[in-house]
């Protein structure tokens, strides 16, 4: 099972888009973002900023708080390894 953030980010993401029946252009349309950079995202291959999850959340009819209460909970609940070479981090589960 796949525990970096991002990659829960975008799976989530991707679960609320389709939620609501749209495609991803039809949600970079309505954040403002780039088709691409929401695929990116979705695949968890982007780093996604503050200020685009403060952008997609009321987007996706949430807010940025409970967006992130999914991906927070599952990330808690184990060891997380962060796959950056320079800052790699472990925490307790």
């Amino acid at each position: 099972m796949e525990y970096d953030p991002r990659k829960l980010f975008g799976q989530h993401l991707a679960r609320l888009r389709k939620t609501l029946g749209w495609s991803q252009e039809k949600l970079a349309l309505e954040s403002g973002l780039a088709r691409s950079y929401v695929s990116g995202i979705e695949r968890g291959v982007r780093n996604v900023a503050l200020c685009n999850i403060c952008l997609l959340a009321p987007t996706l009819q949430g807010n940025a708080g409970l967006f992130l209460s999914p991906i927070s909970a599952r990330i808690a609940c184990r060891s997380c390894w962060f796959p950056y070479p320079d800052n790699a981090t472990t925490f307790p589960a």
